[in-house]
């Protein structure tokens, strides 16, 4: 062998070394496909090729390449492949081996033809009917089954017309070639089945997270929908962050692997209310546990009417005994008139603060105070009050829904979701899922739950998560305590927490300045709430 013919082999062999290491790098997997084909035909000299995939027993065209006739379909060309898939099996399940492909890819064998004019037993009619459309000659044709690790076959290499390089005539395809071509079509079957693989887990693992989702949602519809709302939000934001190129985030920059792990983060970010009592989640009045006891309130009250009107008739009866004579029964039904009148309007004031929607103010909950201390007697005979301490104290509740024994428990998910993503193996690239997921509570300022991080502590992730989330629970138009708010009003809340360094101040003036907010309101939120903004008038936006 000569000097010559050996540095060519050797230079095939670093070549092949070389594409070996770029194929087991490669992610996605369309592009996996186009460097497969592409570097089959660079190692064999190939001036046209097909790559197929198995798919339910067929063999579906995924990228078809021929140079002389400048044809790219399939891969990232952004062309379809127009032909249809190749059936392996006919009618009557017996094998289609009748053309080279399919009998390649049924008998597990490299198949090399010196011309496809000249050659017998296989069916050509398909490669001819294409040269007289195209004028193109084919003639020297390999074809390499791919197979996985386990030695599955899942698809196949056809190289058309080796070229010699020196003449640039077509030539049948060498045994080096050939050798070359196999030992190519090994490496890219195991890194494409390894990326397949890959992907799959990682479907796997979205749908797991899904379910844990739709478990959340059975227990609390609107916490469920939340899940998924919110990581579009933060996606939406962190892309527009990374694009950005002026002002104090042109740095900043997150990698596939980070956009990745903030999506992980944003869908689990509330698992931990799995945890927390669906009862305080739904919480949806003051009242409410199992069920609103409103309406144990609205009986006691008929009760305090009937005793009302029982003990009208009472005096009724005492004076027409006293003198039957006498007509002094006026007074005495305009007297329960005012008494039950009184009595539906103190309820009716109950119901409105039941809700939760507007700040009770001292002097309301001084009132509950008073209708509270209304007495009635009951089946046993003991004299009780209208409404209980413990249902008193849940009416007074400031603003919202829920007491501070509640809100204690609903802020604890916060925590439960850190730890629970905490005992989970997460791979390098997901390690910062649990700590990113249950910060979405944290604030810049260093009083957020339930770590109470400040904002040098707190990653851009973390920072985008907890702005989406905000946004997102504002405009919900799924809650059960209070209807969802127009964008004006969510996001005065929103600058409001951005100014007192609640959020962060420059992803907040981004999310505006670069419409995040409508883009999402769009797709997601009534048309009702997509009101006129005013950004001059958003606290925040002037600084």
């Amino acid at each position: 062998m000569s000097a010559d013919t050996v540095e060519a082999l050797l230079s095939r062999i670093r070549q092949l070394t070389s594409i070996g290491a770029s194929l087991s790098a490669e992610r996605d997997i369309t592009q996996l496909l186009e460097t497969i084909l592409r570097a089959a035909q660079e190692v064999t000299f190939a001036d046209a090729g097909t790559l197929y995939l198995i798919e339910k027993d067929q063999l579906k065209f995924e990228i078809l390449y021929n140079d002389t006739l400048n044809i790219r379909m399939g891969g990232k060309s952004g062309i379809p492949v127009t032909l249809g898939p190749v059936p392996l099996y006919r009618d009557d399940g017996t094998l289609n081996d009748s053309l080279v492909v399919t009998s390649s890819v049924l008998h597990d064998r490299t198949i090399n033809i010196r011309d496809v004019y000249a050659e017998q037993g296989y069916d050509f009619s398909g490669t001819l009917a294409f040269d007289r459309k195209t004028g193109y000659r084919s003639r020297s044709f390999l074809t390499i089954p791919l197979k996985n690790h386990e030695h599955e076959v899942i698809g196949a290499l056809q190289l058309i017309n080796a070229t010699d390089p020196q003449s640039g005539n077509v030539v049948p395809f060498s045994d080096d070639a050939q050798q070359l071509g196999e030992s190519l079509a090994s490496q890219a079957a195991i890194s494409l089945t390894n990326r397949q693989l890959i992907n799959q887990l990682r479907e796997l693992f979205e749908a797991l997270i899904q379910g844990i989702n739709f478990a959340i949602e059975e227990k609390s519809p609107y916490t469920g929908f939340h899940s998924q709302r919110v990581p579009e939000i933060a996606l939406m934001l962190a892309e527009v962050a990374h694009r950005t190129q002026d002002g104090p985030l042109a740095e900043f920059s997150m990698s596939e692997e980070e956009f990745y792990e903030l999506k992980i983060a944003a869908m689990l970010h509330d698992c931990g209310k799995l945890a927390t009592p669906e009862h305080v989640v739904d919480k949806a009045t003051k009242l409410e546990t199992i069920f609103d006891r409103i309406h144990l309130l609205e009986a006691r009250f008929e009760i305090l009417k009937r005793d009302a009107e029982i003990a009208m008739l009472k005096n009724r009866l005492r004076l027409l005994e006293q003198n039957p004579a006498a007509q002094q029964f006026d007074a005495l039904e305009e007297q329960l008139a005012q008494q039950q009148k009184q009595l539906d309007d103190d309820f009716d004031f109950l119901q409105q603060c039941n809700l939760g929607r507007e700040f009770m103010s001292l002097v309301q909950q001084e009132r509950v105070g008073r209708i509270a201390s209304r007495q009635f007697r009951n089946r046993r005979g003991e004299v009780v009050e209208a409404i209980s301490a413990e249902e008193q104290a849940n009416l007074n509740v400031p603003g919202g829904t829920l007491t501070p024994e509640e809100r204690q428990i609903i802020n604890r998910h916060a925590l439960t979701t850190l730890v629970m993503l905490e005992q989970l193996p997460w791979p390098k690239n997901l390690s910062n899922v649990p700590l990113i997921a249950g910060s979405h509570h944290e604030r810049l300022d260093g009083k957020g739950y339930p770590m109470g991080l400040t904002g040098e502590m707190m990653s851009m992730q973390m920072r985008i998560l907890a702005i989406a989330d905000v946004f997102e629970a504002l405009t919900a138009k799924d809650r059960p305590y209070r209807p969802g708010m127009s964008l004006m009003q969510a996001l005065t809340i929103l600058g409001k927490m951005s100014r007192d360094n609640h959020i962060d101040p420059d992803l907040f003036r981004l999310f505006i300045r670069e419409k995040v907010y409508l883009h999402y309101a769009r797709k997601n939120l009534l048309p009702s709430q997509i009101d006129e903004v005013d950004e001059t008038k958003i606290p925040g936006m002037d600084e």
